[in-house]
């Protein structure tokens, strides 16, 4: 989605060019005092403005942001690819992920940055959870601790926040971000992009600070229901014999099992149980899940075939 373009990028010297990329929908309280902060550890800052009702735009501009206001609102996801984009266009060699809500702290840039400006990763993620956790909710922790089971198991990586928003790229990264997402699942969606592609992914301890005036939009329950559903739902695309095949296994084993318990009781004492109906039943919806699992596979291994061959 392309979108109007406001003001200039700063010129600054550095060893890599960066640029920090900012998400923002409706920040004019704290997104000036994020692109100064930036401004003193990259070379350039690029706000994404997602439709905005109030002043984002004249505010990080005025505090020297290269904007871009999209003509409407897409999301999260839309607008942080429509800047790391952007940035890969304008030709800088790294850029780093940060809200404009002010949660993430500056000061912890240039750590963020530091594995891909020594070649040692292309995702550096700011871990919440690798250093102390003493700031941060117990229902958070306990929300981040099951998504991450979920999305390590489907991008076969070992994460402890796979829902940083704080995270750099790499030049390798940011010419991989071929990948649709949505809304606030750009995270683990971009973790799993990443991993398939053969990208390194590392992570660094960073803080976060969440009495910030205008935090998520979203319910912190809301946006956990939607993330795990779609971590699921990827889980099922990439690994269905996981998903779908070992339930199925487990169901008929079940439906078996209370089969033959049942023809025992039948045949030595003499005596029917309604049990074979829930054993058929069971059977059957093992049977399903199995069958819908070797067909998702077989389509999975097509359809990663016709990729390589592309």
């Amino acid at each position: 989605m392309s979108g109007e373009i406001i003001g200039g990028v700063p010129e600054k010297a550095s060893k890599l060019r960066t640029a920090a990329v900012i998400p923002a929908f409706n920040e004019e309280i704290a997104i000036g005092s994020v692109v100064l902060g930036a401004l003193q550890c990259v070379d350039s800052v690029i706000v994404v403005d997602d439709h905005s009702h109030d002043h984002t735009s004249m505010i990080a501009e005025k505090a020297g942001a290269y904007v871009i206001r999209l003509p409407k609102n897409g999301g999260k996801a839309n607008a942080l690819l429509t800047g790391l984009r952007e940035a890969e266009a304008q030709g800088f060699e790294a850029a780093v992920m940060l809200d404009g809500d002010g949660q993430h702290r500056c000061e912890d840039i240039p750590t963020v940055l530091a594995p891909i400006m020594k070649d040692e990763a292309d995702l550096a993620i700011g871990s919440r959870f690798l250093g102390e956790q003493k700031d941060i909710p117990r229902y958070r922790i306990f929300g981040q601790k099951v998504i991450n089971r979920i999305s390590n198991a489907s991008a076969s990586v070992n994460i402890t926040d796979s829902q940083s928003g704080m995270r750099a790229l790499s030049a390798r990264a940011l010419k991989n971000l071929d990948f649709h997402s949505d809304g606030y699942n750009v995270e683990s969606d971009m973790i799993t992009h990443f991993s398939d592609r053969g990208l390194k992914i590392t992570e660094v301890p960073i803080s976060v600070r969440y009495d910030v005036p205008n935090g998520h939009k979203q319910g912190a329950v809301s946006m956990g229901m939607k993330l795990l559903g779609n971590v699921v739902t990827m889980i099922g695309y990439k690994h269905p014999l996981i998903m779908f095949g070992v339930p199925g296994a487990v169901f008929m084993a079940f439906g078996l099992a209370l089969g033959f318990f049942t023809l025992v009781d039948f045949y030595v004492l003499r005596s029917f149980i309604s049990q074979v109906m829930l054993a058929v039943v069971l059977f059957m919806i093992g049977a399903f899940l199995a069958i819908s699992a070797l067909t998702l596979n077989s389509l999975t291994l097509m359809m990663k075939s016709m990729m390589i061959k592309k």
